[in-house]
């Protein structure tokens, strides 16, 4: 999926989601799993940030914004044995477009710290159809409503998480209710973090 800003809101939505996760990637190495051309780049240091997307050209959009941070495509990253190397790994609008979102949690509790987070934003399914009106009038991205795989709730998300090895440590809803954004961290982690 390319970086997808053809809707009239889509950059009022993407400004919304970098906000919800701000105060969780101003410390520690950030993941930017589906980074698009990196927006969330801005908020994070070079030395501290790596992007992946599936997109070749986002990530080549990516490179040229902002040189001095890491880029990969999914491939690249997929090459290298996963480690627990990051302290946040970020996925905004991303879970609902993937067709096993399980076994994307699990492949990312492999790349967490102990005391990690992987922070993730998602619309909420009862406002799919929001989403769908908005999108067939141009308002949201009609390419990525097209994409969606299935839209998860609370109860969905923390019950993959928990046969993902993870457990949903945070959650709440934002943007009158239609996204959410849920926090997971490793199920074997202190329950202290």
């Amino acid at each position: 999926m390319a970086d997808q800003m053809t809707g009239l809101l889509s950059p009022f939505l993407r400004r919304r989601r970098l906000a919800a996760v701000d105060p969780f990637v101003r410390v520690g190495r950030v993941l930017d799993f589906g980074c698009g051309v990196g927006e969330l780049a801005r908020k994070v240091g070079p030395e501290r940030y790596l992007g992946v997307d599936l997109d070749q050209d986002s990530v080549k959009a990516g490179r040229l914004l902002h040189p001095g941070h890491t880029f990969q495509t999914l491939h690249e990253f997929e090459s290298v044995p996963p480690l627990r190397e990051f302290d946040v790994i970020s996925a905004l609008a991303l879970i609902e477009h993937l067709p096993a979102p399980g076994a994307w949690l699990a492949s990312m509790a492999l790349r967490l710290k102990p005391e990690g987070a992987l922070v993730i934003t998602t619309p909420h399914p009862s406002m799919r159809w929001v989403h769908d009106s908005g999108a067939k009038l141009m308002i949201f991205s009609r390419e990525a409503a097209d994409e969606h795989e299935d839209m998860l709730d609370r109860k969905a998300l923390a019950s993959l998480a928990s046969a993902s090895g993870l457990r949903l440590s945070d959650y709440h809803r934002f943007l009158f209710g239609c996204n959410q954004l849920a926090v997971f961290r490793l199920a074997t982690a202190s329950t202290a973090a």
